[in-house]
């Protein structure tokens, strides 16, 4: 009984140590592949680094592939940068079939015999490009009412969302065959691929639904710098993968560089405002000597931590 006892106590004692993790920091662009949720997809990764902290940039349903920006460490305070950044979409419409959550998951709710041709749907394209309304899928993680939409859904109950706003810098098609049609787009957060979908079969007097699905960037993360599951697992086995990621400030291009003095940062650490000589305005990325030390405000010569890196 003894022993049981004691192999219990070192049993829960590993098992904290695992769970504890390493100390890492940074982003991994991931292949997510077919059938996994990114939730999935997150935690296989998450377990090769053996990473104590991490969380993803953008959903991605299970029927799709592609980039999936994982972030680790201190990383993880950056996510809504990666999450607001131009995502790039190819996806493929089999024409002739509405289903439940427009994609081919679902069940049907609706045929067609009308095909459109290539030009028929070049015609329509400038129609979804620009700032549109879209409602969203009911098969969507929005909440409503405190619920997720797809859990009504699955119940039953589907939603009837509202539309809202959504911007779209380009939408081509790549090829156009009887039954289906390949396209590409380039959007921005919140556009669903599905709605677009639909709503361009319906425009074109017919119904449809996703068959294929593939994210190619999201921001400054492209599939040329992506890493699949069974690639991270080969390269665990014969060196660091701390080597596959790319640095926390990556998403941050878009917004100014602030160097300060390790005097000044440690003060910038504890909260403390500072003042500066630019005469720039607004949010900053704060370094010294080429380490992240904070996001920061920079108004009147004075510069503001507003969430700090513990590197």
């Amino acid at each position: 009984m003894i022993a049981t006892k004691a192999a219990c106590q070192l049993a829960a004692r590993f098992m904290a140590r695992k769970r504890k993790g390493r100390p890492i920091h940074g982003w991994l662009v991931l292949d997510k592949p077919l059938g996994l949720s990114s939730n999935q997809a997150l935690g296989r990764a998450r377990f090769l680094l053996q990473a104590a902290k991490a969380g993803h940039a953008g959903t991605l349903d299970p029927l799709a592939t592609g980039v999936l920006p994982l972030a680790f460490g201190e990383a993880t305070k950056v996510v809504s940068f990666a999450m607001d950044g131009t995502k790039t979409y190819q996806f493929t419409i089999a024409w002739g079939e509405a289903r439940n959550t427009d994609d081919c998951e679902g069940d049907v709710t609706a045929t067609s015999d009308v095909r459109p041709d290539a030009q028929a749907i070049r015609d329509i394209l400038p129609l979804f490009t620009g700032t549109i309304l879209q409602k969203p899928p009911a098969f969507s993680a929005i909440k409503v009412d405190g619920k997720r939409a797809y859990a009504l859904a699955r119940a039953g109950n589907a939603p009837d969302l509202p539309p809202r706003e959504v911007q779209i810098d380009r939408l081509d098609l790549i090829s156009a065959e009887k039954d289906h049609a390949r396209f590409e787009t380039d959007c921005r957060k919140g556009t669903y691929i599905r709605s677009l979908a639909r709503d361009m079969a319906i425009e074109l007097g017919t119904c449809g639904h996703i068959s294929v699905l593939r994210r190619t960037r999201v921001g400054p993360f492209d599939e040329s710098a992506a890493f699949s599951l069974e690639k991270l697992e080969e390269l665990s086995h014969s060196a660091p993968l701390e080597k596959t990621l790319l640095p926390l400030e990556t998403p941050l291009d878009d917004i100014p560089e602030v160097a300060v003095m390790e005097s000044e940062a440690i003060r910038l650490r504890l909260g403390q405002a500072i003042r500066v000589p630019q005469q720039m305005q607004g949010e900053v990325l704060i370094t010294t000597s080429g380490t992240p030390v904070a996001i920061g405000m920079l108004e009147e010569g004075v510069l503001r931590p507003k969430r700090v890196f513990n590197l």
